[in-house]
């Protein structure tokens, strides 16, 4: 009986070995792929430079979708479309320029919300400062057909919101200026009295005293300031026949999506006044030339163009299937979706296609995870997590079976460290162990928590994990660095016009991929799960 139980002991350090070195020798066809071979930016070129702008509800994510999964299973993944959602109509942008015809013309530099109306063609017009009050308005309602307007506020990238409720909250601001204008009416009434008094009083003197002095005047009462909101009177305005409205915008100009009305949107209740948000330097200069009244107009060519629903979207969910614990996962991902006033070339192109590379890697240096890997290209990001918030919620019976998701949504920067809880350290130590012979420019740190654990999260943060956080799930990500010095700035880029595939950073994104490779596949050939204890702050036992 002894030489049985010696033999299967013996048998066992054998296959043990036998896994370590195999697992050793696909981490060392990793690093070898990711450094001779790194697809990393050729993914990025054909979601940014092929299919563009990736807004929820467009062609170009529909397209980037089904790429993604084809991409998946030409590796030999597993790989389905994940339905999250439905929006009630699609939205596609096309070019658009925009010209101030003048002595001094210039071409305009501005851009639209997503979701928001295009111009019937090529359109010309005066231009006009909004009205404030309602006396402003019934002085120039004759002349707002035609004309773009300008409004008030320093735009943060959304749209006015033009619907019934909008349209009641401004009503109500309306009657607050028209009582407020009442009330300077009766100020300067009594500016025109005092004045008129003080005159007489000065006149009086100087047929007693010639060489009277005249008294300093007395300083006006101010007016009461009116309740500054843009396009106070935007339905009145559209009903009177104005071309469009045009709001000042920091550079990078950032445009976002009708997020107030693209849920209730028909097809037969499109919006119909385009909202552009202009360069804030342009905009000075078209106002001051409002206010000396001199004679130009403002000519657009914005077509942004609507499809009819329902537009059903998707997650792209890659597999590289377990041989062990196929029903357990690591995860890996970012959003697939992004604005598109640019082409998310990093909001979350520097995510996305990492990912995707790493699981490219995996599958061509012959690796055979014991758990399952599962590369998720989410959808709806930047309309509220939609994507991520569907898959928790419809997988709660894996929630138990997932040891980590990693989650990258920054900037392209460099993928150089991990801080993990005690519990996981030891684990986290060997997987690691490789990541400082990749390349020597960017070192790899791993780090023990040592503070105490916080409390799961009770709502929503601002990428992917959010929801798996929520809910207990570990979502550890890598912290990175712009280890070199490129300068990068991730505040220029979000959501603005900025973010293109030339924001990107090659050497960092390469890096990132095998970085994200070698851990993965780790933590996916672990014979346990990841520990949980000290992730979460454990609730108190009732």
């Amino acid at each position: 009986m002894k030489r049985i139980y010696l033999l299967a002991f013996t048998l066992c350090l054998i296959f043990a070995g036998t896994s370590v070195q195999a697992q050793k020798k696909v981490v060392d066809q990793i690093i070898l792929l990711g450094q001779t071979d790194n697809q990393t930016m050729n993914h990025l070129d054909v979601l940014t430079n092929r299919f563009g702008g990736r807004l929820l509800g467009s062609d170009a994510y529909e397209n980037a979708a089904a790429w993604c999964m084809a991409q998946f299973k030409k590796w030999g993944m597993e790989a389905e479309l994940d339905e999250a959602g439905t929006l009630p109509v699609g939205f596609n942008r096309g070019p658009w320029f925009g010209r101030l015809l003048s002595e001094n013309g210039m071409d305009l530099h501005f851009a639209t919300p997503s979701y928001t109306s295009g111009t019937h063609g090529v359109q010309r017009g005066q231009v006009l400062i909004e009205p404030k009050s309602q006396a402003d308005f019934d002085k120039m309602k004759g002349a707002l057909k035609g004309s773009w307007v300008l409004i008030s506020g320093t735009s943060g990238g959304w749209p006015i919101d033009y619907s019934a409720e909008g349209d009641a909250a401004r009503a109500k601001i309306i009657l607050k200026n028209d009582s407020i204008s009442g009330v300077n009416r009766e100020i300067m009434a009594e500016n025109r009295r005092v004045r008129q008094v003080a005159e007489q009083e000065f006149q009086a003197a100087l047929k007693l005293n010639p060489k009277a002095v005249r008294p300093t005047p007395k300083e006006d009462t101010k007016p009461v300031p009116l309740i500054e909101e843009p396009a106070l009177f935007y339905k009145q305005m559209r009903d009177a026949g104005i071309l469009g409205i045009i709001q000042s915008a920091p550079v990078p100009i950032r445009v976002l999506y009708d997020r107030k009305n693209v849920d209730k949107m028909t097809f037969e209740t499109l919006p119909t006044v385009p909202d552009i948000k202009l360069e804030d330097q342009q905009y000075k200069i078209i106002e001051q030339m409002v206010k000396e009244r001199r004679y130009f107009q403002l000519e657009f060519d914005i077509r942004n163009y609507f499809k009819m629903g329902p537009i059903k979207y998707y997650n792209v969910i890659g597999k590289i299937k377990g041989t062990k614990y196929p029903d357990e996962y690591v995860m890996m991902g970012g959003h697939l979706d992004c604005f598109d006033v640019a082409s998310g070339g990093v909001d979350d192109g520097s995510g996305a296609t990492p990912a995707m590379e790493a699981a490219r890697l995996i599958m061509a240096a012959g690796g055979k995870p014991q758990r399952s890997i599962l590369v998720c290209l989410w959808a709806g990001e930047e309309f509220g997590l939609l994507g991520s918030k569907s898959w928790v919620e419809k997988n709660t019976k894996n929630w138990d079976k997932i040891s980590n998701y990693f989650n990258r949504d920054g900037g392209p920067l460099v993928a150089n460290s991990l801080t993990v809880p005690e519990a996981m350290y030891d684990d986290f130590a060997k997987i690691c162990e490789p990541l400082n012979r990749i390349n020597p420019d960017f070192p790899f740190t791993l780090t023990k928590r040592t503070e105490d654990p916080r409390p799961k999260p009770t709502s929503a943060g601002g990428s992917d994990h959010a929801y798996f956080a929520m809910n207990g799930i570990p979502t550890m990500s890598f912290g990175q660095a712009d280890s070199k010095g490129y300068n990068f700035d991730y505040g220029e880029i979000w959501h603005t016009e900025r973010d293109m595939y030339n924001k990107s950073i090659a050497e960092y994104q390469n890096q990132t991929s095998v970085v994200t490779a070698v851990v993965v596949y780790g933590v996916a050939n672990l014979d346990h799960l990841l520990s949980r204890k000290g992730l979460y702050l454990e609730a108190p036992a009732k």
